[in-house]
């Protein structure tokens, strides 16, 4: 089958819509993500057992069980509860959620490399808690973990697609109901492999940046 530039063009708006929705699900998703995964290592940190145990249980049964089943109970189950959600803001919340309890381990390992030394001066000085935490270990953790937490979001991108089994018109979406009309799926489905490279490797880009920024600070 021959390329058709002039279909090309005519399914790249379409495309491109598709690829605002991705991004706009990825970028909410994430900072889901990065919110409720800090949430996660805090409580898993406190001294109630049943509260780090019950995290601990919640955060390995969201990270075992496939994002793609959690998106279909989401979308399709919780109506069934009252509670009914668009089909982008189920995405959003899916894709937050899956991927929270992987920043949580990303927090936890960085927390965990902040110097012994940081935490005695903290109680030496006889700081409230609060303040020990985010004045002097967050900043600290946050800094170190960065780079790992930028390649979650390249990885959330990448997993956008799934977003299709719940009915958001997202890129590859919107490829197969354009390849559906025409009948041609060489144009559209090749475009979003583009789009989704173009993206990623920006991304990259930017994320190998942050580290060395990061690294020649330390």
């Amino acid at each position: 089958m021959d390329w058709d530039w002039t279909y090309t063009g005519d399914i790249l708006p379409d495309l491109l819509d598709g690829l605002r929705l991705t991004v706009t699900a990825t970028v909410l998703g994430y900072l889901i993500a990065v919110v409720l995964g800090l949430v996660w290592t805090l409580l898993r940190r406190t001294p109630s057992r049943v509260v780090n145990g019950a995290v601990r249980w919640i955060t390995e049964f969201i990270r075992s069980t496939p994002l793609l089943v959690q998106l279909f109970f989401i979308y399709y189950v919780l109506p069934t509860w009252g509670i009914t959600l668009g089909a982008l803001t189920a995405g959003i919340i899916g894709l937050g959620l899956h991927y929270s309890t992987y920043t949580a381990e990303v927090y936890r390992g960085g927390i965990a490399d902040v110097p012994r030394g940081q935490w005695e001066a903290a109680v030496a000085l006889n700081l409230p808690r609060p303040r020990v935490w985010f004045d002097v270990i967050l900043p600290q953790a946050v800094r170190r973990v960065l780079p790992t937490l930028g390649n979650y979001l390249i990885a959330m991108f990448k997993d956008s697609p799934l977003l299709l089994a719940i009915n958001v018109t997202e890129l590859l979406a919107a490829a197969y109901k354009a390849g559906s009309h025409s009948l041609r799926f060489l144009e559209p489905i090749t475009l979003v492999g583009v789009l989704f490279v173009l993206v990623s490797v920006v991304s990259s880009i930017l994320v190998r940046l942050l580290e060395t920024r990061t690294h020649a600070t330390d």
